[in-house]
């Protein structure tokens, strides 16, 4: 209790106990409101892709932080080489989303509602 008391993290403990409550690096509690949803296949995976890329990118600099830490470095990297494939797929995703609509301007309409684009 004393290491707990001393650390600073009195507050959390008696919330959390030794829980994990998800928060980014800056104490900011996780919040539903950081989600998107369109319900539109292509704006969604779009999103999902800027997601992905934004978590390799904080893995990037968390690599650059523990580099003397061969445990941490080790599993961050293998972390990030998740975000990568998790990248490719939702790339081979939109591809195939898109190769289903009309190629001639497959932005003109949401495809999860509309059977067929109309011109105006």
């Amino acid at each position: 209790m004393d290491e707990i008391e001393n650390s600073g993290f009195y507050q959390y403990y008696v919330d959390h106990t030794i829980g994990i409550f998800p928060q980014n690096a800056a104490g900011v509690p996780f919040s539903t409101g950081t989600l998107q949803s369109t319900g539109d296949p292509i704006a969604d995976i779009h999103e999902d892709l800027a997601a992905e890329q934004k978590a390799r990118l904080t893995y990037d600099n968390i690599l650059r932080l523990c580099k003397d830490e061969p445990d941490v470095y080790d599993a961050i990297k293998f972390l990030r080489a998740r975000e990568l494939v998790h990248y490719q797929r939702f790339g081979e995703s939109l591809r195939i989303i898109q190769d289903s609509l009309d190629a001639k301007n497959f932005y003109a309409f949401n495809p999860a509602f509309d059977k067929k684009a109309t011109c105006l």
